[in-house]
């Protein structure tokens, strides 16, 4: 396999991770997945805009312009062979000795390679549960950061109860799900959560946001209860390897008539034809 290093392709077992990095030891940087399909990127200029955004609130020096990443990427993509799948790419403040204030003239350090994804067909058929779990996250969500404990610990109770996902909520409203943006259908209404520093405004979320709005469908850009959740019609979540999975039960309370809805399965259909049209071409960078 060939990784990604600063700008260099090199085989995997040649990069090494300095214990002083400060990926490593603060998980001080920021991150993107970008989705493959049939050796064609997904929505990559839109994923490498926000991974700048990230970099800049956290006040992080991107050493290469967008342009330049799309092409070192569009490479390692050609290299590797990469038909369906996905592409990790990480920045972080560098090598320092361990200080928690930023150090000065440290170099950042950028990677990317090569993740294996699957399009979750039996989920996005029949629905997923998921697990309710307190939002205990820091409050820049917004952030595409390293930063995942909170995330991580609430897939993991998600996964210990049998559910595909964590629901996310602080003071009994929904924020998103650990990995995922959520969505609930109530009266013909689809309701999500405004885009604020609570949660990540995912690249998928904002392409169906567009399907919405060129459609026959009400948005409202709105944080919901988990009363609300109670008496939705349908709920689904998103996120760049999963697509639309439908959502049918929370805590063993079932979402409406338990089955995936017809708004739902009609956004899924649209968001795989949205895919068909925008995929970013490979080709020689």
């Amino acid at each position: 396999m060939k990784i990604l290093y600063e700008d260099q392709l090199v085989d995997r077992d040649h990069v090494k991770i300095d214990l002083e990095d400060r990926g490593y030891q603060f998980g001080d940087g920021v991150y993107e997945v970008i989705r493959v399909y049939n050796g064609q990127f997904f929505t990559l200029r839109e994923h490498l805009e926000r991974f700048e955004r990230s970099a800049n609130e956290l006040k992080m020096e991107l050493s290469y312009s967008v342009e330049k990443l799309e092409s070192l990427l569009k490479d390692l993509v050609l290299k590797n062979d990469v038909e369906d799948g996905g592409i990790y790419l990480q920045l972080t403040r560098g090598i320092s000795p361990r200080q928690h204030n930023f150090p000065v003239g440290t170099k950042t350090m950028l990677t990317a390679y090569p993740l294996p994804s699957r399009r979750p067909e039996k989920e996005q058929l029949h629905g997923v549960k998921v697990k309710l779990v307190e939002d205990v996250r820091w409050l820049r969500c917004d952030i595409k950061s390293l930063n995942l404990l909170g995330n991580v610990m609430a897939k993991q109770e998600a996964k210990e109860n049998g559910a595909f996902e964590a629901l996310l909520h602080r003071n009994g409203t929904i924020t998103e799900g650990s990995s995922t943006n959520f969505y609930l259908v109530k009266d013909g209404v689809i309701y999500t959560h405004p885009a604020t520093n609570l949660i990540l405004n995912g690249i998928t979320r904002l392409k169906l946001m567009e399907i919405i709005k060129e459609g026959s469908f009400k948005l409202e850009e709105k944080s919901v209860t988990l009363e609300d959740l109670k008496n939705a019609d349908e709920a689904f979540i998103t996120s760049t390897t999963i697509e639309v999975v439908p959502v049918v039960e929370a805590d063993n309370t079932m979402i409406g008539n338990g089955e995936p809805g017809p708004i739902t399965r009609k956004l899924q259909s649209l968001f795989l034809g949205k895919i068909e049209s925008e995929k970013s071409k490979v080709g020689t960078p």
